[in-house]
């Protein structure tokens, strides 16, 4: 086998390219089995419709404000560029959940150029049914309809590696100055997405990770000597009248005293609308409401040379 016969395929959810795909986004997202759970696909496309009914309008808004697409995208392309330099003899590409490119596309193109041997990197660093689930799903499905059947090997999630976890310290460290900077007087709060509690009592670990991923990164960030006041854990993107994970991010920040906080964005590996609008944009209007005097928000890991060593060392594996 030559090493041009191999590919290494991220996957991730999508992100609207420009305005016109924000309908496509939310509508591809909301008619997933693995994101609305009831079982009548007709009853799911009906919701699904509902939703985009009642968000589009704002949601497009919402894009117009960071330019008119999700800096996910823009994330992606620097990823694949750096990954591609490390991997110089295999095809680098990604494949989308909920926007192009689509799973079908990618793989009749991976079938006719020959790919027999796929590492499959999907981009989330805890496991869910909503994400890795429905990515690896959409992918074999993908693969059975234009029977296509290459070597996959699968990178399981990974918030628990070193190497990972370093290069969120390092997101964390460029947002705070040890010298200028009194950490005992900064909480931080560890950010994930949240999911409606039903789909964690149905047997989701993605909470059981989060949680466990907060409490490794604060131990680092201790013996690092980087001593924040409190160090805590929300849920961020609630969406509906169902009851979800808490505490919200809103929540939380309502709680906390010292009013200086620094977000850091946990569930996420690239940044995105969630991170770029609604952390950074959204929630710094709530804090300064809430009269903080000090409101950050650290990057994700996106292209950084700690994640490329991240990428690389989990591939080679």
């Amino acid at each position: 086998m030559t090493a041009e016969k191999k590919a290494i395929v991220f996957l991730n959810m999508g992100a609207p390219r420009n305005l016109d795909e924000v309908s496509i986004f939310l509508k591809n997202m909301f008619n997933d089995k693995n994101i609305i759970t009831v079982k009548k696909k007709v009853i799911r496309k009906i919701i699904a419709t509902s939703i985009v009914a009642s968000r589009g309008k704002e949601a497009k808004e919402n894009y117009k404000k960071l330019g008119g697409f999700s800096p996910l995208v823009t994330e992606t392309e620097k990823l694949l560029k750096a990954v591609q330099e490390e991997f110089p003899h295999h095809i680098v590409l990604n494949i989308m959940r909920y926007t192009p490119p689509f799973a079908e596309k990618e793989i009749r193109w991976l079938k006719a150029k020959g790919i027999d041997d796929i590492v499959l990197f999907p981009l989330y660093p805890h496991y869910s049914t909503t994400t890795v689930k429905s990515s690896l799903e959409d992918f074999y499905e993908a693969c059975e309809k234009v029977d296509y059947t290459p070597t996959i090997k699968e990178i399981a999630p990974f918030y628990t590696n070193p190497l990972y976890n370093r290069a969120i310290l390092e997101t964390i460290k460029a947002k705070v100055c040890l010298e200028r900077d009194d950490l005992s007087q900064m909480d931080i709060i560890f950010s994930a997405h949240s999911l409606p509690k039903k789909i964690i009592c149905d047997g989701d670990c993605y909470k059981e990770q989060v949680e466990r991923h907060a409490k490794m990164l604060k131990r680092m960030l201790r013996n690092e000597g980087l001593r924040f006041k409190e160090y805590h854990l929300a849920y961020q993107s609630k969406l509906g009248p169902v009851e979800w994970l808490s505490p919200s991010l809103g929540e939380k920040l309502e709680e906390l005293q010292s009013k200086r906080v620094l977000i850091v964005p946990i569930s996420f590996v690239l940044d995105n609308s969630e991170t770029e609008f609604e952390l950074d944009l959204e929630y710094r209007i709530e804090a300064k409401e809430m009269f903080f005097q000090d409101y950050r928000v650290a990057k994700c890991p996106n292209d950084s040379p700690e994640f490329i060593k991240t990428v690389k060392e989990l591939v080679e594996k």
